[in-house]
């Protein structure tokens, strides 16, 4: 059993800034890939970024790519996404996913999720 908990969520104007938390428990945290995904109200789920477990790659979807950064530190057992130069059209539902021993855009390989985070950008 492993909990996922997203923290950081809020409202923001166009251009600002919001940085987003992930935790897992401590022990198992360096053994999986960590992913962020968003869903928009009637819209799927889609990709943002991914970063490996020793967190020497990462990846941005092209949407988000120079305006986010992922980022983890495994001694705190924890995965963040700074967000900036925020657009309206980042406004989702943030969530943090884990993926054992792998590294993926792919939210099918993801094992474990978070209940998500509401991020919502005024123009």
């Amino acid at each position: 059993q492993v909990q996922l908990v997203e923290s950081g969520g809020g409202l923001v104007q166009a251009g600002g800034s919001l940085r987003l938390s992930c935790t897992i428990p401590g022990g198992t945290f360096s053994s999986y890939g960590m992913g962020w995904f968003r869903q928009a109200p009637g819209k799927e789920r889609e990709f943002v970024a991914t970063i490996s477990s020793s967190g020497s790659y990462t990846y941005s979807a092209d949407s988000v790519k120079g305006r986010f950064t992922i980022s983890r530190d495994n001694a705190k057992n924890t995965v963040n996404l700074q967000m900036n130069n925020l657009k309206p059209e980042d406004t989702a539902v943030y969530y943090c996913a884990a993926a054992f021993g792998v590294t993926s855009v792919n939210p099918r390989m993801y094992n474990y999720w978070g209940q998500g985070t509401q991020v919502t950008v005024s123009a």
